[in-house]
């Protein structure tokens, strides 16, 4: 088992893990944060070796309303020393939302299609042309502001309303994202209905149209397959993953998708195939745990479950 009291020490392959609690984590929280408590949980998952952290979305506070005050939060964490190596990241779906996240203080951004025209059409209110057509502008203003731009790739395995998804078409988006500027394509299970059986093949139709080392895996675990399906995209040679402390998370537009992937599942997954994270396991599991007190809930992570089993066996 490997070990939790500290940071990866493997000589393996390094795996980058992109921290998405504080936006794809909170976003479907019923329970909203107080600023405060949002820029602490950063600044833990910080502590923890994390060094890509979503810290929020620059979208309608009508339709995510935990993620309205994602301006003040990055104002507040600009030029905090203890962030100073990592990489704070922001959603923006047009110019204006780009615009307002680099005025924040993002030094990176992320933009978001789909591989299903009607969940495109639920999510973002248009169709995927239409979305790649509102990314054009956003692509040019970070050219010129040398910002990076990463792209989300939602139901690339299917899609809550369209049902499977053909790779074919996910490989074509993701051809065409890379094309505009983007440095990687975040592939996203956003449904958590994959296996390796249909994830493979997905990724074997991109990676024919887009180097590996510009994807990442952004598995759901609505099935209890995300662990799996990372490994096997692990196995096939990706590198960046998607995941969120405590499992936090679900799509608000995609009925019946669970959280993503628990970043403590993931480290404990990679560091046991000899993979450095860079993550100290112990303190990211206390970090879940915190979190989780804040929002009233339990972790969904199998590892935090397992230790406080544990525990408690301990204790008795």
């Amino acid at each position: 088992m490997p070990a939790m009291g500290n940071a990866s020490r493997t000589s393996g392959p390094a795996v980058q893990l992109c921290e998405v609690g504080p936006r794809d984590g909170l976003q479907n929280e019923p329970t909203g944060l107080p600023l405060a408590i949002k820029r602490e949980f950063i600044e833990r998952l910080a502590a923890c070796g994390l060094r890509q952290i979503e810290a929020g979305a620059f979208v309608s506070p009508q339709r995510v309303p935990q993620m309205a005050d994602s301006g003040e939060l990055l104002g507040q964490l600009r030029g905090t020393p203890a962030l100073s190596n990592v990489t704070l990241a922001a959603l923006t779906p047009n110019l204006q939302g780009f615009e307002a996240a680099i005025a924040a203080g993002a030094q990176s951004v992320a933009v978001f299609a789909a591989a299903s025209e009607t969940f495109s059409q639920k999510n973002i209110n248009c169709s995927i042309a239409e979305s790649l057509k509102r990314f054009e502008p956003v692509l040019a203003a970070a050219r010129s502001a040398k910002v990076p731009v990463r792209a989300y790739l939602s139901c690339v395995v299917a899609c809550p309303y369209e049902g499977p998804i053909a790779p074919a078409k996910v490989a074509a988006l993701a051809c065409d994202l890379t094309a505009m500027g983007c440095y990687e394509i975040s592939l996203g299970d956003t449904i958590g209905v994959g296996t390796p059986g249909t994830v493979l093949p997905m990724l074997e139709a991109v990676a024919r149209q887009v180097p590996i080392k510009r994807l990442a895996g952004h598995f759901h675990d609505t099935f209890g397959m995300a662990v799996a399906n990372a490994f096997a995209a692990f196995e096939f040679g990706l590198r960046t993953f998607d995941a969120s402390v405590a499992g936090l998370g679900g799509c608000p537009f995609a009925p019946g998708a669970s959280g993503n992937v628990a970043t403590e599942d993931l480290v404990y997954l990679f560091e046991g195939l000899g993979a450095a994270t860079g993550v100290n396991l112990a303190a990211l599991l206390d970090c879940g745990s915190w979190i989780c007190a804040q929002l009233g809930r339990s972790s969904s992570s199998r590892v935090a479950q397992s230790r406080a089993a544990r525990n408690r066996a301990g204790a008795s």
